[in-house]
């Protein structure tokens, strides 16, 4: 009589069995990994990006704290009446307090700018036509982007008070400079022409701070018109 070994088989069956799901098993274990992978790459990017615009969004603050204070000292500068050097200040603007039409150029020498009013009937900032001084210098902007010909604030210079462009904080003040910028805030003042029914001539203060980086810039600007007494 022939006899069959049933058992054989069955083992054979069971092995091949754990075999598959040991295969399936490892299948499953890779994609979980893969999935737990992807989620923390995407957490620490997200992150990472959180980070990144807080950083943008403090520098922008700072920017335009700095260019406020600009914007101060300004004011002050155009208001002030002394014809000496103020206490920590770089330059002086001489007798003429405040400043006289003479001392306004179309170089905007020491930051007083003046233009004929042809200029602005026919600036055109989309073209680049007829740039007006407070354009960026890549549109013919008349800031003077050579920090190092004006007047130093930190620390403070008495060198080079016969300038161009912008007008760094404190410099016919004595303000503070804002510590930790890239570059100290700058302001020009243009002279708007005194006509028959002004009592005083017009001022129009556009200013510009930085962040922590020179790239950070943030542009205030505003029409001055000094109290009569």
């Amino acid at each position: 009589m022939c006899s069959i070994n049933h058992d054989s088989g069955l083992k054979a069956s069971a092995i091949t069995l754990v075999n598959r799901q040991s295969g399936i098993s490892l299948v499953i274990v890779m994609m979980f990994l893969l999935a737990i992978t992807g989620i923390t790459v995407w957490s620490v990017r997200k992150s990472m990006f959180g980070e990144g615009m807080a950083r943008n969004q403090l520098d922008q603050e700072v920017a335009r704290q700095a260019a406020e204070s600009a914007l101060r000292d300004a004011e002050r500068d155009l208001l002030n009446l002394s014809a000496s050097t103020l206490t920590n200040a770089s330059c002086t603007r001489g007798r003429d307090r405040p400043p006289q039409t003479a001392d306004f150029s179309d170089t905007c020498t020491n930051g007083l700018c003046v233009f004929d009013e042809t200029v602005y009937a026919t600036s055109t900032w989309s073209t680049g036509t007829v740039p007006e001084p407070w354009w960026p210098t890549g549109k013919g902007g008349l800031w003077n982007n050579s920090f190092d010909t004006k007047p130093g604030r930190d620390p403070v210079t008495t060198a080079n008070c016969n300038f161009t462009g912008g007008v760094p904080i404190g410099t016919y003040t004595g303000a503070a400079a804002i510590p930790g910028v890239a570059v100290q805030p700058e302001y020009l003042v243009e002279l708007f022409r005194r006509v028959t029914y002004q009592p005083t001539n017009v001022y129009r203060i556009t200013v510009r701070g930085f962040g922590y980086t020179q790239r950070t810039q943030v542009v205030l600007q505003t029409i001055f018109i000094p109290p009569q007494d």
